[in-house]
């Protein structure tokens, strides 16, 4: 078996060569942190290299979280226990329109001798400071980049196709090749194992690499990825088209709890515990016409045109003329987060800046206008592989051993999680089965989680740890422990299962001990 020095020695060469080559500026006995402001890289413009004292650091004036921060409060205080470190930023041009903000963390001390890179959320456009936090504090040197633009949304991208291209993946390779150099300069040795942590964008990312730049990481997590950029906008306007267009058809936020209630009513049981959690969604065939009026209507009931909405959101989009699918469905169980999908008056707004400035580059352009056949093939036609991290094809990943690991919340509404199954699936198909597969890739769906975290079900754990394991020890993770919190206190916990496994209660015992389930 490679060692996994002799793994870092294949896939680091080039960073490596990058650092060796400026060493001499750091060669006076202890590591400065200041000496990296003058370390010349291709195509980098260090701005800044500066030590911090534990719990010194402070956003920049003028940050703007991004989807999936925590609160400011929430930040803060997770800034605030942060070790001492050694805080580089940078900004990367590989191209003249290119704009990449990097920042690089590095352990003062006890750094365990290991790189994660974190990821972003929708359009990014901010650095990741809350993941970074995280890794630092567990010792490892982390990096994040704001992916190549400021905005909010995807405004950027019209008239700007390397900025697009920086977002789609360059960003992510470009800071993972600066960050291991600079990592090299600091400590004077290469980290012995690389990892990419990310969730939504992130996960995307995180396959992006996997797929693109097998050599970069030895190990990844990809959280709820939006693999499928394009048939995720696609399935945003299908939901939007069903519950927006016509005012009929609108559903209150404030019926979300009676359809949640009676979809898991219908489903619960079905795993064989009636727990408050629909445990394989996929197999739920929840009809909303239970809840159909007998009336004029009202906030006990739906209306026909709403029954009707609500089975749509249930379906996976298709083309109309052909019938092929373009995206899974939403699951029964997910209604409680309806809100950013179904709450009007715009589709989702990741997905809506997409066909604006991407598809159509028309700021004005109207998703009522979209047709399920033309349109979508154009999508498709305009993306090209470019945003999307589709390809199953991860030889290269798989032969210096690296490890995958995605997740899924089975109530997430921002993006199908039917996706990443399929995903998965088809990844297993082309390693030549579930046994070859199950070396190298696993996939953990998450009953009852929402996007990238919360929702009803048990929604906290650590894959890192598992990932660790799996790429150093060679422990390749059968279950991961997670967690359900009520006001900061655990009050359930529940074994996370490699799919297609589910946690099945054990008859006896409390359901809400993870000791009580067994994966089957």
């Amino acid at each position: 078996m490679t060692s996994p020095r002799n793994r870092l020695g294949r896939t680091g060469a080039i960073t490596a060569l990058s650092a060796v080559l400026f060493l001499p500026l750091l060669a006076n006995g202890a590591p400065s942190c200041e000496a990296l402001s003058k370390l010349a890289l291709p195509d980098t413009l260090m701005t800044l290299a500066q030590s911090m004292a534990p719990g010194e650091f402070t956003v920049p004036e003028g940050f703007r979280p991004g989807p999936g921060d925590p609160s400011a409060q929430g930040l803060a205080a997770a800034l605030k226990e942060l070790p001492s470190f050694c805080r580089v930023a940078a900004t990367l041009k590989p191209t003249p329109d290119s704009d990449i903000k990097v920042e690089i963390w590095l352990p003062e001390m006890n750094w365990n001798r290991k790189y994660e890179a974190v990821g972003n959320g929708g359009w990014a456009g901010s650095i990741s400071y809350s993941q970074m936090a995280a890794a630092l504090r567990n010792g490892y040197a982390t990096s994040s980049t704001d992916t190549g633009h400021g905005s909010a949304g995807g405004s950027f991208a019209l008239g700007h196709p390397e900025k697009l291209i920086d977002f789609a993946w360059r960003s992510e390779h470009e800071m993972t090749v600066k960050a291991k150099a600079v990592v090299k300069a600091f400590y004077g040795d290469d980290p012995k194992l690389s990892y990419w942590v990310g969730c939504s964008s992130g996960g995307k990312q995180g396959l992006k690499e996997a797929q693109k730049f097998p050599d970069d990481f030895d190990g990844i997590v990809a959280g709820a990825p939006v693999l499928n950029w394009t048939h995720r906008s696609i399935e945003a306007v299908w939901v939007a088209q069903a519950a927006l267009r016509d005012p009929a058809s609108y559903i209150p936020a404030e019926k979300y709890p009676l359809i949640h209630q009676a979809a898991v009513a219908a489903c619960d049981a079905q795993d064989g515990l009636k727990d408050g959690l629909i445990g394989d969604p996929a197999g739920c065939r929840f009809d909303p016409a239970v809840l159909q009026c007998k009336d004029e209507g009202g906030m006990a009931c739906l209306t026909r045109p709403q029954v009707e909405a609500v089975r749509k959101i249930y379906t996976p989009a298709v083309n109309p003329r052909t019938g092929e699918r373009l995206s899974p469905r939403f699951e029964p169980g997910s209604e409680l987060g309806w809100r950013p999908i179904a709450g009007g008056p715009d589709p989702f707004g990741a997905a809506n800046d997409y066909f604006k400035y991407v598809v159509f580059r028309d700021p004005k352009w109207d998703w009522r206008t979209f047709n399920f056949d033309s349109d979508a093939a154009l999508t498709d036609h305009v993306d090209d592989g470019l945003i999307n991290a589709t390809s199953t094809d991860l030889k290269r990943f798989v032969a210096h051993q690296g490890k995958l690991i995605l997740y899924h919340g089975w109530t997430d509404t921002n993006i199908t999680p039917g996706a990443t199954v399929d995903y998965f699936e088809r990844v297993v198909e082309q390693m030549g089965g579930p046994a070859q597969a199950a070396q190298s890739v696993r996939l953990f769906m998450v009953p009852g989680m929402n996007h990238c975290g919360g929702g009803e079900g048990p929604s906290v754990f650590n894959m890192v740890s598992s990932l660790d394991r799996w790429v150093e020890d060679g422990k390749a993770p059968d279950q991961v422990l997670a967690s359900h919190l009520t006001d900061g206190k655990v009050d359930r916990t529940r074994p996370l299962c490699p799919y297609p496994r589910t946690a099945q209660y054990l008859g006896t015992g409390d359901p809400n001990d993870a000791r009580n389930f067994v994966c089957k």
